[in-house]
């Protein structure tokens, strides 16, 4: 089968397609053909080496976490899925070797569930990591409902897109920071806009007078020191990419498959209350300008690759 590869730790260039054996399919497995591949910030921070501390990293490495795609082969003790079955996935597994940039996947059936019937392959790609990220965050620790008022750094961004939807969609009110022309765009989703940078405490002040009593950080650093300015009392915050967020009396959160999860996620797509946002979509010949776009770090919503 055809995947994209990589032999060792540096940047996108390093990236190529070659052909590599079909995975071998074990107990607790399903062998997925892929559809689509999204990209996410922990790939190309993996493929950087700065994750070496927390995870093995097998070489030659196929890249990707989430994946869209369809059950050609369930293993032995798998009675969950059928062949046919079309599935999403964030398959991460406790290495890092076989990723989902590939046309086949053996993915380990605590990492999936059924695709929602009502997006597209590219979309269903960009829902996994993101979405049990936001999920989790403000669902499963955050413990986000009515009466709360959460604020969203980088609210337009893959993961925040998602985190403002599921968090309407669980009855709070949404500030969010983004750029003037992603303000529209946050509007359409639910949430009040505000600009970030400086000045930024005063504008979630201006329509937040009694602060916020949900935060969910996407930014880190100057973002995250803003926290005492613009928070009510008995705040709850959680950061997906600052572990100094304890400072503030948050958490820091690293997101993990779970297929429960994943599930209510679905369900909240197919109930109309979340989708998902695709920014740009490239061929798996092409995974290295999926990766360099990404890694401008501007992008509103995901950056997909097709493997078909």
């Amino acid at each position: 089968m055809r995947a994209v590869v990589y032999d060792s730790y540096g940047g996108p260039e390093l990236l190529r397609t070659a052909d590599v054996p079909e995975p071998k399919v074990g107990p607790d497995s399903v062998l997925v053909r892929v559809r689509a591949a999204a990209v996410n910030p922990v790939d190309w921070k993996i493929r950087e080496g700065y994750m070496d501390e927390l995870v093995d990293v097998f070489f030659p490495v196929i890249p990707g976490w989430d994946v869209a795609g369809v059950v050609e082969r369930p293993g032995v003790a798998v009675p969950e899925f059928s062949v046919g079955d079309e599935v999403i996935g964030y398959v991460r597994e406790d290495v890092v070797r076989r990723g989902t940039f590939a046309q086949q996947v053996a993915a380990p059936v605590r990492t999936l569930a059924r695709k929602p019937a009502n997006l597209s392959w590219t979309q269903a790609a960009g829902l996994p990591l993101a979405g049990l990220t936001a999920y989790q965050s403000l669902v499963r620790v955050l413990r986000v409902g009515e009466g709360d008022t959460v604020l969203v750094h980088a609210a337009s961004g893959g993961v925040g897109s998602l985190a403002t939807q599921v968090a309407v969609a669980h009855g709070a009110r949404v500030i969010g920071t983004a750029s003037p022309p992603n303000h529209d765009y946050l509007r359409s989703l639910g949430a009040e806009p505000v600009a970030y940078g400086d000045g930024l405490a005063e504008r979630v002040r201006g329509i937040a007078p009694g602060g916020v009593s949900v935060i969910l950080d996407l930014v880190g650093g100057e973002a995250l020191a803003v926290t005492p300015e613009v928070s009510a009392p008995g705040v709850r915050l959680v950061s997906v990419v600052d572990p100094g967020v304890t400072e503030y009396g948050g958490r820091y959160l690293f997101v993990r498959p779970d297929p429960e999860d994943l599930a209510a996620l679905v369900g909240l797509v197919e109930e109309g209350k979340v989708t998902v946002e695709v920014a740009e979509v490239f061929p798996l010949e092409q995974a290295a300008d999926a990766y360099r776009l990404a890694e401008q770090g501007h992008t509103r919503g995901k950056i997909v690759v097709e493997a078909e």
